[in-house]
């Protein structure tokens, strides 16, 4: 059984009380990081004050992202499927 954490995060001034697996610290010490740098950068780039707005500016762009490298995954994998078929194809001829 892997044992628990009790850690702090604090996103857009408000500081969340987290337990969680040891295993998962460092990378929601990472999210939380990444979380306020683009709240920094939507709020200076622009002009946004309002917490909500920004926050959901940034979990639009982070599901983005993650939407976007499902996309190009499948993209690698149908071009890669294609690939292996034609070199199927070339050496079922030689058999």
């Amino acid at each position: 059984m892997s044992e628990k954490l009790k850690i702090k995060l604090s996103i857009a001034n408000r500081v969340y009380p987290l337990t969680i697996p040891t295993s998962q610290e460092e990378g929601l010490r990472k999210a939380a990081k990444n979380i306020e740098e683009m709240i920094k950068q939507f709020e200076q780039s622009y002009s946004v004050r309002d917490k909500q707005d920004v926050l959901a500016m940034c979990a639009l762009q982070f599901a983005s992202q993650v939407e976007q490298k499902t996309i190009d995954k499948e993209n690698v994998n149908e071009h890669i499927e294609n690939k292996l078929n034609a070199l199927n194809d070339l050496l079922q001829s030689y058999i």
